[in-house]
């Protein structure tokens, strides 16, 4: 779902501009507290993993497309903080050299995929973690609920950016049936991906999962020596 050049009116995008900035240095600061020698690599190959997924569009109408997100995944595997760092990476790149998504609304497109998606979609997967037992098993289970909140959430929040500075002859109620019937369907697809590769990670690596550390047994948190042949 990235947000096209003259999509929007000027004023709304460089209001967003603004806004994505001011959450990307808050994100900046606080990745160093999230990463580690073992999670800089995941951090990696998540934005390699959600770049290649982004890249994979399909028209839903009204103009509009729409693809996974990958927010809520980044998000649980390395934490909220490197996850937008990630996406920002992401959806930059994708601007510059791929055209997917316009240079004028670069700060949208950062705002809706690497901070609305990941933040909200963390904060659904604490609060899903919240009412679930406290075991791993149900981890994954609570990531697919942060990712199905995060794809509505940017969807809606994209609804309401266009409806205050919109400047694309598409009137808002079809904007907003398009957005938010597609992208329902969106994120269940997108749930799905997510508890697949949720859980194979905290069935082989638990330990690697930032939102899993909660229910970790201590003795899992510590890195253990490789055993000698």
């Amino acid at each position: 779902m990235h947000v096209p050049d003259g999509f929007l009116d000027a004023p709304t995008s460089v209001a967003t501009a603004v806004v994505a900035l001011g959450a990307v240095g808050y994100a900046l600061r606080g990745a160093r507290r999230e990463l580690d020698d073992r999670v800089a690599p995941l951090a990696g190959l998540v934005a390699v993993f959600v770049f290649a997924a982004q890249m994979v569009n399909f028209p839903v109408g009204a103009g509009t497309s729409g693809h996974l997100l990958g927010g809520a995944l980044a998000a649980v595997l390395v934490g909220p903080r490197t996850a937008t760092v990630c996406l920002t990476v992401v959806v930059t790149v994708q601007a510059l050299l791929f055209a997917d998504g316009g240079v004028s609304a670069l700060g949208t497109n950062v705002l809706l995929l690497a901070v609305v998606g990941p933040w909200v979609g963390y904060a659904g997967f604490v609060a899903a973690r919240a009412v679930l037992p406290a075991r791993l098993p149900f981890v994954p289970v609570a990531a697919a609920a942060g990712a199905l909140l995060s794809v509505v959430a940017v969807a809606m929040v994209f609804v309401g950016l266009y409806a205050v500075g919109g400047a694309a002859p598409i009137p808002l109620d079809a904007l907003v049936t398009a957005m938010g019937t597609w992208h329902l369907l969106i994120g269940l697809g997108e749930a799905t991906i997510t508890f697949l590769v949720v859980s194979s990670l905290v069935a082989t690596r638990p330990d690697l999962v930032h939102g899993a550390r909660p229910v970790l047994p201590r003795a899992d948190l510590v890195v253990r020596p490789p055993v000698a042949a």
